[in-house]
Formats: C-alpha cells, structure tokens, sequence
C-alpha cells in the first residue's frame, strides 16, 4: 500500500472514488469532516450477480490487486448491472464489432464530434500513450468511432473487442464507462470488477458524456481506458474536463445564426444586445425586460398582462406601456416585434432559453457553460424577477447535484456565487483533499459572517446564501 501526497493511502482514494466502505475505516472516514454533515451511506443492494445468481452484490473473487473487497456495491454500478441483466447481457460475451472501415470512415467523417478531435487528442493523447492507457470516443449509441493510445494496451485491448467499429452501449455490453455514461448521462468510472463482463474486469475506465453545445443533445461519450493505475479520483476528473473542453470547442466552430434569426443575450447584463442581420442593437432597460418577457413566450403575451409582468407599480396605465411598444417597434421593425398579441416573430433565440433547455435534457455542463449571469440582474420587473430566480434555481441545484468540483468552482468563484454557502459547502465535499485548504476557509468566512447577523447585499434569490 502506497501513501498519496494528500496522506490519504490508496484504500482511502478508492473509497472515495467508488463511494464504497473500506474494511476498518468510518463511511465518512474519506471525506473532509467539516464540510458540513455527511449523508449516511446507501445499504447494499441486491442485484443480480454477473453470472445469473442473485443476492447481495458483491465483487467476484479474484478481484484486482488494489481494489478492496468490501462486500458492497455501489448504487450507480448495481442500478445498472440490473439494466444489463434485463438487457440479457452475457456476462462471458464480447463485443460486437458493427462498422466495417467504410462504415467507420462515413460515420466518423459526418459526426459532430470529429470537430473536437484535435483538442481531446491534445489534451489526452500524450497521457494515454505514457501511461499505457487508450482515449476513446464513442457516439450516442455507444458505437467506438475512435480508439487509440498505447501500442501494447490497445493489442490486449483487442482481446474483448474495444476497438473502433464496436458497440459498447450498456444494453449492448453490461455494465462500462462510456456505455453507462451514456445511460445515465453523467460522467461514470467503472473500476474493475464493477464490470458486468468478466472479460473486461482486468480494466478500469472514465468517460464523460459530450452534448451539442446547442440543442443539449447527447452527441457520444469520451473515454479513458487502462489497468488498475486508472482507479483514482483524478482520472474521472480529468475525462470530465475534457469533455468540457471538446464542448467548448464544439460550441466555437457552432455556425452562426442564420441571416434574418433575430438572437437576444440577456445574461449575466442589465441591458440586452439584440442580434439581427448581423447589427447588433443594445436596448434600454425597458426594451430589454419587454423582449426578454416575449421570447420566454412565443405564444404571446395580451397587453394587461404584460402591464403585471412589467411594472411594480400598480398605478402605471395601459398608455405607458403601449407608448414603450410603440418605441420598441420603431427600433426593431414590424416584422420582428408583432401585436395582438404583443409576439416576438418566429425563430428569436435567447441565451437564457438555451440554457433552460440544456437543463431539460440533462445536459449540465453545457448548461453552465452557457450561464454568463443572472438574467438582468437590475430588473426588479415582477416577470422577469421570476424567471432570473427559476433559472438561477435550477441551475445551481443541478450543479450540486451532478457534484463536479470544476463546475462547482466555476459558479463559487463567480460574481453572482462567491457569497452562496450552499455551493462553497458544496465545492468543500467534491474538491480533492489538495485544494481543499481556500475552499474550507472562504466556507468558514462565510458561515462566521452569516452566524454574526450579516447584512445580505444582494436581493433574495437563488443567488442569496442561506
């Protein structure tokens, strides 16, 4: 057993990892003990063993050097050694090899994620070589459209059919990262015999699903491959930073609108730019509130409810706010702002209804990427108060939720969330143990702050601590 810079030994790391007890160590004996209380462990279930038996799940024996035998699987793995099992996954089988080369090379050609190739190859290829491990990138039906790395592993690789052309969807291959990432849409690891085949039990992988910076769409999953030197935090870390990145680079080669799409960015400013025809018209607070109200609503808004979704004051009439309209169109035209009511023509994206479907398709971090703030943030427009509070709601709860310390620390470090303890005291329980030092003592700051009666600036709201 090896000691870790962190003084954590690798018992400790993998715990940590797999969310599983390690004999003669506290379920909560990995986790920083000041991050708030820690959530009592999940019991073992019962699930149907790779192999057809079932009972409580266990590890089979001959299990790899260095991965502890705790008698305990985790939720995620037997939730979806279940899948694999209804699926009639053989646990014996291989593999099936789909494309041949000219399959192979039309699907690789016209998939999205050829895009971002050169960016996952620069960011991975050189790890994945040194340290005999394989990246791999798989589209939305689990189908290998990439495979490469060390020369050796990708020989032993061969074995069990992990090469380009084969399909490693769960349904197709039991319980693996890329499938099971794929599955549940989240970044997965998968550490040797939490595999549902035996044959592939000898390998740990990472993966982390890849969305269409767009739509949110899943558009396929990477992947690193390797021995049990791969059963470590970082390694998923590292896959979902890379994904994060292939999305980046997806969303930078995204064409442009197209010409006559009028675009509204609304985030993160208190007046809105308007992009139509490739002229951009920055809009005055008011204007700003109107279109942002009537490109949440396509269908349309009638002119008394408009009224309520503006203004505060109950005593502003009817007039001030057609005089607002009438203004509105002289700037933007007929064509684009239409009455009767008050509507918005067809096709006007917005930045913050991008980021709402992101989240509807479960794709969080090319939500977060989206988010450049709190919608208008100086609106106090009845409406438009609510729909900043709804998305900023939902999109820091799916951010602790989902628990990725990179996605975490993007929002903690943020103008709009350096005060919100329920995400510093989220960060403080998903940052490994070497950079827990300025989160643990920011959390701390915080909390002291708040216990002395602190005034709160900001408006309550997603964005207030509490």
């Amino acid at each position: 057993m090896t000691m870790s810079r962190t003084g954590r030994d690798d018992l400790d790391e993998e715990a940590e990892l797999s969310g599983r007890r390690v004999p003669g160590r506290t379920a909560s004996g990995n986790r920083p003990a000041d991050c708030g209380p820690s959530t009592p462990a999940a019991p073992a279930a019962a699930v149907p063993r790779p192999g057809g038996a079932s009972g409580p799940g266990r590890p089979d024996p001959g299990t790899p050097a260095g991965i502890p035998e705790t008698g305990e699987v985790r939720p995620l793995v037997a939730a979806s050694w279940r899948r694999s099992a209804r699926a009639r996954v053989s646990p014996d089988g291989a593999a099936r090899v789909e494309l041949d080369e000219d399959e192979l090379a039309d699907l690789r050609d016209g998939h999205p994620l050829a895009a971002a190739m050169p960016v996952v190859r620069e960011l991975m290829g050189a790890y994945a070589t040194d340290g005999e491990h394989l990246l791999a990138v798989c589209d939305a039906a689990g189908r290998m459209l990439w495979v490469e790395g060390h020369p050796a592993t990708l020989r032993k690789a061969r074995g069990m059919n992990f090469v380009a052309g084969a399909r490693w969807s769960e349904a197709a291959a039991g319980t693996n990262a890329p499938g099971t990432a794929l599955a549940v849409d989240r970044p997965v690891q998968v550490v040797a015999a939490e595999h549902f085949r035996h044959p592939v039990r000898a390998w740990t992988c990472a993966a982390a699903p890849v969305h269409d910076p767009r739509s949110g769409r899943v558009l396929g999953a990477i992947d690193i491959t390797g021995g049990s030197r791969l059963a470590h935090p970082h390694s998923l870390g590292f896959v979902q930073a890379v994904a994060r990145a292939a999305e980046s680079q997806l969303a930078l080669l995204a064409p442009a609108p197209t010409t006559g799409r009028a675009s509204l960015a609304a985030l993160g400013r208190d007046e809105a730019v308007l992009t139509l025809d490739g002229r951009q018209t920055r809009l005055s607070r008011r204007h700003s509130e109107i279109l942002v109200l009537l490109a949440h609503r396509p269908e349309g808004i009638g002119g008394e409810e408009l009224l309520t979704l503006l203004y505060e004051d109950e005593s502003v009439t009817p007039v001030t706010l057609r005089a607002e309209l009438s203004r509105l169109r002289a700037l933007l035209g007929p064509e684009l702002l239409r009455s009767r009511p008050y509507r918005l023509a067809d096709g006007t994206d917005a930045d913050f209804a991008a980021v709402d479907r992101r989240l509807a398709a479960g794709a969080v971090s090319a939500a977060a990427g989206t988010y450049a703030g709190p919608l208008l943030p100086a609106s106090l427009a009845p409406g438009v108060v609510r729909l900043r509070e709804r998305l900023a709601g939902r999109l820091r709860a799916a951010l602790v939720d989902r628990g990725d310390p990179g996605l975490l620390a993007d929002w903690a470090y943020s103008g709009w969330g350096e005060d919100d303890l329920v995400v510093w005291r989220a960060l403080c329980a998903a940052v490994p143990a070497a950079q827990l030092p300025p989160v643990r003592a920011r959390l701390d700051f915080l909390e002291a702050e708040l216990s002395a009666g602190a005034t709160v600036l900001q408006p309550p709201g997603p964005h207030t601590r509490r």
